[in-house]
Order: structure tokens, then C-alpha cells, then sequence
């Protein structure tokens, strides 16, 4: 054992480790949490209407537009991340000016991850108990008091525990596109553990996609047990 924490491979990973992973750590979390947060600005208003406007049950919106909105959502979502970040190359080098790079990954991961997003969404509000909704409406209240005091508030637990499944799956999409050209853990496993063959540099960063994920789940489960209701 000794010889092996000894030995160049070992020492190689190590200054690599000690002098790129804590860049690459901080481009993951950046991508990843700002990735996340344009597609829920996106993603949450998609799912309001998919729920909302069905069968003009709170916001009276023509049943085309919804189903229009079904299609793009379900098509962006059937096109695999990779295929996806090099079918939007033209958009990403309007909006950002290159198509490689830490900044160039979030225009590619917010398109593919705010129809997952209104997807879940769309299953939380989903889950609400429909009589809450219809003492609302008897009350008097507007569709958006609707949307805004009652279906969202009702349904944070269930949004917060979704989000944390969203955070998660974003965090993998961008260790994916470090095979062409993104930056962050992603990149070093793909150039030293694919390229060069440094299987311990890549064992370390899948080490640290692991180590995040669990803080980010952790996380997401200790907001969901202080915000729902029943576990208190």
C-alpha cells in the first residue's frame, strides 16, 4: 500500500488534485446552482400553466397553447444532453460568444433542464388535495391569488424535494458536457481519466461529484422536513 500512495501516478493525481480540483469544484457548484436556478425561473411558470390552464380549471388559457407547450417539453426532453449541447452550439455562441468553456455549459444545461423541471412541477401541483383549491375559488379568489397563496405555498415540500432532484441531475449534465468543452470536475475526469489515461485523477473527481451530491440531497431533505407541515 505504502509503495502505491508512493508512487508518480499517485504523486501526479495528488498535485493535480491540490492545485485544479478546487477551481473545478467551485465551476461545478457555479455552473451548477446558476444553471438551475434560469431553468427554474423557466421551468416553474411552464408547470404552474400545464396545471392551471387544464380544462380552464384556475387560468383560462386556449388548450392548444397547452398542448403546444407539451410538445416542446416533451421533445427537448427525448433529445439526449449531449446531442442537445451540440444542437444549441449556434444560440450559445450568440449568447455567450464561445461554445467551450465553464460560462458556454449554462446556456446548454437550462434548455435541457427546464422542461425536466416543469415536468416536476407540474407532479407537485399535481398532488395537491383539489377540494383546497375549490374553498379558494368559493372564497372569491382570483386565479393568481390562487396560484400564489395556495397552490404554491401547499405545495413547497414536494417543489423544495423536486428541486433537490433537479439540483442533482444539473450536477450530472455538467460533469457530461466536460467532453466537449465544458469545464468544472467533468473536464479533469474526461482529460486525465479518458485522455491520458490518469485513472486516479478521475477516481478523485468522481469521488467529489459523489461527496456534492450528497450535500446538496442533504440539504434539500432538511428544508423539506422544516417546511412540511405533517412532520411537525
Amino acid at each position: 500500500m505504502s509503495e502505491f500512495f508512493q508512487s508518480e501516478a499517485f504523486q501526479n493525481a495528488l498535485d493535480i488534485l491540490i492545485h485544479q480540483f478546487p477551481l473545478a469544484i467551485w465551476e461545478t457548484v457555479y455552473v451548477t446552482i446558476l444553471s438551475t436556478f434560469f431553468a427554474v425561473v423557466i421551468g416553474l411558470p411552464l408547470g404552474v400553466l400545464l396545471v392551471a390552464g387544464e380544462h380552464n380549471r384556475i387560468l383560462r388559457i386556449p388548450q392548444w397553447i397547452l398542448s403546444v407547450l407539451n410538445v416542446i417539453i416533451n421533445l427537448l426532453r427525448s433529445i439526449p444532453f449531449l446531442i442537445l449541447m451540440i444542437l444549441v452550439f449556434p444560440l450559445t455562441r450568440l449568447i455567450v460568444g464561445t461554445v467551450v468553456g465553464t460560462p458556454a455549459t449554462v446556456v446548454p444545461l437550462v434548455i435541457a433542464s427546464f422542461p425536466f423541471i416543469a415536468r416536476l412541477v407540474e407532479s407537485s401541483l399535481r398532488e395537491l388535495n383539489p377540494n383546497i383549491i375549490e374553498t379558494a375559488q368559493s372564497m372569491g379568489a382570483s386565479p393568481m391569488q390562487i396560484v400564489c397563496r395556495v397552490m404554491l405555498p401547499e405545495s413547497v415540500p414536494s417543489l423544495i424535494s423536486n428541486a433537490t432532484i433537479a439540483v442533482t441531475t444539473v450536477l450530472g449534465y455538467s460533469a457530461m458536457s466536460g467532453i466537449i468543452g465544458g469545464g468544472g470536475l467533468g473536464k479533469i475526469a474526461i482529460n486525465y481519466g479518458y485522455y491520458r489515461y490518469q485513472y486516479i485523477v478521475m477516481a478523485f473527481a468522481v469521488i467529489f461529484l459523489i461527496l456534492l451530491v450528497q450535500i446538496f440531497q442533504s440539504v434539500g431533505t432538511k428544508l423539506v422536513a422544516k417546511c412540511d407541515k405533517r412532520l411537525k
